[in-house]
């Protein structure tokens, strides 16, 4: 029987699932991930960067800020051909979801978004997902997106409302809600969730967590990130996130939002294959793979080795649109 869907969860209900045992929380999780989900299936997605570096927000952990000074090159908006030439490529190697990300603060009505439009326009004609993370955006930019065909829009919280501060200044916890409700407004799909690893408390994580979970609507798709560490960036120094912490949280966040997709986003070019293993049993099943990975434009693991580990773990890419159908239970 599924889990009914809530979203007047507490803190202290869900402070109680993440404190679980590690392996009873698994397989609590991994028990509700197979009524909602078909458990041998990921959904395969692939990241470009269209406009890279030259941010003029702080966010402490992103190497694209203009004020940090970090390896990553700043690239202009990239020529239409270009990203369809990439969307093209992801879709022949299984791809279902093609990200488009740019690095602004916010979206502005001009030639660029112009061309951003187009871009949404000519992915979507591929018959691939179409998801974009440009920043900041109001409901008439949403839906100008929405009625070009763009499929869903990324806008993570990043941490916890009481910590957001620690890590970004150049715009507010509320900022990011806004967008969000401008994105729901426009009738486009939500991609909303977090890092880990950013010096946050377990408090912050199950905070943010409960901030997703009590949406009038869950995001659709609930990225996990383990932070990418940057060097020339203000958390260059912490600690590599414990491979525990990360399967803790994809298990919670499968128990509360049991039937979104939960992807194992940045940091997993960090992970050996049995630790991505348990974030796929913990309720994982969505990752980046490709040449790039994340807003970071950090290295992802390749398409060959991906599908050799999918391989290896009896896993294969989710066709699109089959999170639609009923699911069986393995």
């Amino acid at each position: 029987m599924k889990a009914t869907i809530r979203n007047n969860w507490t803190k202290t209900e869900i402070q109680e699932i993440y404190d679980l045992p590690l392996l009873e929380l698994v397989y609590r999780a991994a028990t509700i991930h197979r009524a909602y989900h078909r458990a041998d299936e990921v959904q395969v997605c692939t990241l470009l960067s269209v406009k890279t570096g030259g941010c003029p927000e702080d966010c402490s952990y992103c190497g694209q800020a203009a004020r940090y000074h970090t390896d990553i090159k700043v690239q202009a908006l990239l020529p239409t051909e270009t990203v369809l030439a990439h969307a093209q490529k992801a879709k022949n190697s299984g791809s279902t979801r093609f990200c488009m990300a740019a690095a602004w603060r916010e979206v502005r009505d001009n030639r660029d978004f112009d061309r951003i439009i187009d871009m949404v326009k000519g992915v979507n004609d591929l018959g691939l997902e179409v998801c974009c993370t440009l920043g900041m955006l109001t409901e008439h930019q949403a839906k100008r997106l929405q009625e070009a065909g763009l499929y869903a829009y990324n806008h993570n919280l990043d941490t916890s409302e009481q910590y957001y501060d620690e890590i970004i200044s150049t715009r507010t916890f509320d900022n990011r809600i806004n967008t969000i409700d401008n994105v729901r407004k426009a009738g486009i799909t939500v991609c909303s969730g977090g890092i880990i690893g950013l010096g946050e408390t377990h408090k912050d994580r199950i905070s943010m967590l409960l901030t997703l979970a009590t949406m009038p609507k869950h995001p659709e798709s609930v990225p996990v990130n383990a932070l990418a560490r940057v060097k020339g960036t203000p958390l260059e120094n912490n600690p590599k996130v414990d491979i525990w912490d990360m399967v803790r949280m994809i298990a919670t966040a499968r128990m509360v939002m049991p039937a979104s997709i939960v992807r194992l986003s940045a940091g997993r070019i960090e992970m050996s294959e049995t630790e991505q293993a348990w974030c796929f049993m913990a309720g994982a099943n969505s990752i980046f793979t490709g040449e790039r990975e994340t807003l970071l434009v950090t290295p992802n693991p390749g398409v060959s080795e991906d599908m050799a580990m999918f391989k290896n773990l009896g896993l294969k890419p989710m066709a699109k649109d089959v999170k639609e159908e009923s699911c069986t239970t393995y």
